[in-house]
């Protein structure tokens, strides 16, 4: 039996996560098109971190006298893994539906589509080339593209366990502060944070520092949050994650929109957690909207993008652009977001909460 949570709960960050993840849709069903109407949309995973750290600095941080490492593996792995490996499985069944095909249009054998579903299961990333890199665009999980923040934020639980929560608050914030930096240097190097999904062009590191500062970020901030005075937040810092995801990507230099994006996530999401964290003023309906977006947030992740490779085949991509325009594309458009809204729907009621619920009464 799991140690049960007894501290109080961040209602308004289950909504924003919630918020987060219909963001990354919006994003994917435009990533192939030119002219996105949300270029930064990809930014809603490093808020995905920094919410992650908050939460689980303020949830762990003062249990570990009644927990154990392996204890607190195993809540982890209950909370995250029955749904990647879902999303395995619903990508290597949409894989064979479009016909076990790389964008290259060459034929990729059974045997190695079951290979990157079993590898997928166990979050093992694939390199650019190898066999079992089914769909040949480079991506660390072929069959589940978005597995990857799933792979570094492992990698942030258990560097937590390990280590980041022995730190004292002064350490944490050195580490944070260099990792900062270092995120701050590759996307002005790079001229947008977009990396980690892929092992090319050093994308592990790209990735790994992706992930460090803002999970060191909302640690730190679990361990000095005093909540200041604050109605609506909900709302308000619903608009201003929605504000980042549209604002226009920053034209000439490549480093200034870099900065941009470093900037928001260095200084923006903090804020938006800080002051979702904040408010407790909120009545019974924004807690409700705010608890199923919370829910539905999780599952619609990490079902979602093995329906859009059909979505990705239905308009021609070939790893290099699209036959179709997305005035051609949009009524396909909505039927990918429909259906995998009611998939994440489906696996939330019937998968994800009876699995563990029963994991974590074992």
């Amino acid at each position: 039996m799991l140690l049960k949570d007894s501290r109080p709960h961040y209602d308004i960050l289950d909504g924003l996560r919630g918020v987060a993840a219909l963001i990354v849709i919006v994003y994917h069903v435009f990533e192939l098109f030119p002219g996105t109407p949300v270029p930064h949309g990809y930014l809603a995973v490093d808020f995905f971190f920094i919410l992650s750290g908050f939460v689980i600095g303020y949830a762990y941080d003062g249990r570990w006298d009644k927990m154990t490492t392996g204890g607190f593996f195993k809540r982890r792995l209950i909370r995250l893994h029955p749904m990647v490996v879902m999303g395995a499985v619903i990508g290597a069944i949409t894989f064979l539906l479009q016909g076990s095909v790389q964008w290259d249009g060459s034929k990729v054998g059974t045997g190695w589509v079951m290979l990157a579903m079993l590898c997928a299961m166990f979050m093992i990333p694939s390199a650019p080339g190898m066999s079992r890199e089914v769909r040949g665009n480079g991506e660390m999980f072929p069959l589940n593209g978005p597995s990857w923040s799933l792979f570094f934020e492992y990698i942030g639980n258990i560097l937590y366990a390990l280590l980041l929560r022995r730190l004292p608050k002064w350490a944490l914030a050195v580490l944070c502060a260099v990792s900062g930096v270092l995120l701050a240097g590759i996307a002005a190097h790079d001229g947008f944070l977009g990396v980690g999904w892929s092992f090319i062009d050093g994308g592990f590191w790209g990735g790994l520092v992706r992930m460090l500062f803002p999970y060191t970020a909302g640690m730190l901030m679990a361990r000095v949050f005093k909540p200041v005075k604050i109605k609506g937040s909900f709302l308000l810092c619903s608009v201003m994650l929605l504000t980042v995801a549209l604002l226009p990507a920053i034209g000439g230099q490549a480093w200034r929109n870099g900065l941009f994006e470093a900037f928001c996530v260095i200084v923006v999401f903090p804020c938006l957690v800080w002051l979702g964290a904040s408010d407790t003023s909120y009545g019974s309906r924004t807690k409700g909207v705010c608890a199923f977006l919370g829910d539905l947030s999780y599952p619609l992740y990490m079902v979602h993008y093995p329906i859009f490779y059909l979505f990705y085949s239905h308009i021609g991509f070939d790893g290099n652009g699209v036959s179709k325009t997305f005035a051609e594309a949009w009524p396909a458009a909505l039927l990918t977001v429909a259906v995998s809204l009611a998939l994440a729907l489906v696996c939330m009621r019937f998968y994800d909460r009876p699995v563990r619920r029963y994991l974590s009464s074992i």
